[in-house]
Parts: structure tokens; C-alpha cells; sequence
């Protein structure tokens, strides 16, 4: 796994996300090498306690927490209470499971709590589904906020990723993840480099 992600991190991309939910089949709890300093380093967050959080984010020196599961406005204060003092420059993005009947009303109250939001897939279960949502939901985007967008984003999705790309959506990532993989938290790096390649493309 180290091998693997020394290999993505020659890509540079902006962020590697490291899942800290022990459910997931993609739960981390190894080394990460050394990354070069432009390359930021995710935490996944499903429901954790702060503390654990907190210690985590030392241990692996993180410079984003992602909040993917219920987290209440509540428990997002009282996390940037901690960060506030201990990790000043941790940013906290909080993500939000979409699906046609998704109410954008919801993320209102995390506004100004959170540094962006991430859009995923909504599923039985946490994590991936392999699917995109219908991204038309997004023209009913009603905030200025970053976001990231997620959910079984492939290089099938890069022809209408571009479309969305020249709106003025404030799409601040592209999170690429199990359409990507060789096995659960294993990526193919030769897929990843033609997904930026093909994006690139004018």
C-alpha cells in the first residue's frame, strides 16, 4: 500500500484522501510515506469521536478532516473548537450524500462552519457506490462555498466532467476513487494518469 501511494503521489495531485472508518474496506491504518509539500493529505471521518479525530490528525499530520457521515452543526463547533487551538491550518470539509431528492437546504446550517462541502453518491451504506448522481441537481447549488464533487466518477464521466467544469459552479476538486482501483484502496495509477491526461485535454 505505501508503494501504491508513493506511486499516485507522482501524479501530484492536489489532495490523497486516507479513509479512518474501520467499516470501510478501504480503512487505513499504515504508513504514508513522505509526500511532497504541494500534495495535501485527507482524513475520512465517519461519526468518530473528536478525540480520535484530533489524534489522527497528529499522528498523520493531516491538513484536511472530510466529515462523512452525520456530523450535527453541533459537533463541527465543537471540532474547530480543538483544531482552533491545536491545528489552526487543518481545514474541515463536511460531505453530504446526494440523490435526485436531495434538499440543498440541508447544508445550510454548516455554511459557515465548514471551508467546502463534498457531494457523493447516496447509497445503503458510507462510502462509494461506483455511481454518479444526476449533476443537473447541481444547478440547484444555492451557495458560493467550494465543493468537491464525488461518487463514481470514471473516465466514462470526462467528457460531461469537462461540460460542468466551464460553468461557474465553485467546484473547488474532482474526487476520483473506486472506479480507479485494482482492489479496494489499491489504485491504478495508469487509469489515474489517463483520467488527468483526458481532462487536461482542450
Amino acid at each position: 500500500m505505501k508503494h501504491n501511494i508513493a506511486e499516485v503521489a507522482t501524479l501530484q495531485p492536489d489532495y490523497l484522501g486516507f479513509v479512518f472508518y474501520e467499516k470501510s474496506p478501504r480503512y487505513f491504518d499504515g504508513e504514508i510515506p513522505a509526500l511532497p509539500p504541494r500534495i495535501k493529505k485527507v482524513g475520512v471521518f465517519v461519526d468518530e469521536k473528536i478525540s480520535k479525530v484530533i489524534d489522527l490528525c497528529k499522528k498523520y499530520a493531516l491538513d484536511v478532516i472530510q466529515l462523512h457521515g452525520n456530523e450535527t452543526k453541533e459537533y463541527v463547533l465543537d471540532l474547530q473548537g480543538y483544531l482552533t487551538l491545536l491545528y489552526p491550518d487543518v481545514l474541515v470539509w463536511k460531505a453530504f450524500s446526494v440523490d435526485e431528492e436531495f434538499d440543498f437546504s440541508e447544508i445550510k446550517i454548516f455554511e459557515n462552519k465548514v471551508d467546502a462541502f463534498l457531494f457523493d453518491t447516496k447509497g445503503k451504506e458510507k462510502g462509494g457506490t461506483g455511481k454518479t448522481f444526476d449533476w443537473e441537481i447541481l444547478k440547484k447549488y444555492p451557495s458560493k462555498k467550494p465543493f468537491i464533487l464525488s461518487g463514481g466518477i470514471g473516465l466514462e464521466e470526462v467528457d460531461p466532467l469537462r461540460e460542468l467544469l466551464k460553468t461557474d459552479l465553485p467546484i473547488h476538486a474532482i474526487d476520483v476513487n473506486s472506479r480507479f482501483e485494482t482492489e479496494p484502496g489499491r489504485k491504478d495509477v495508469l487509469a489515474l494518469t489517463s483520467f488527468i491526461e483526458l481532462l487536461k485535454h482542450d
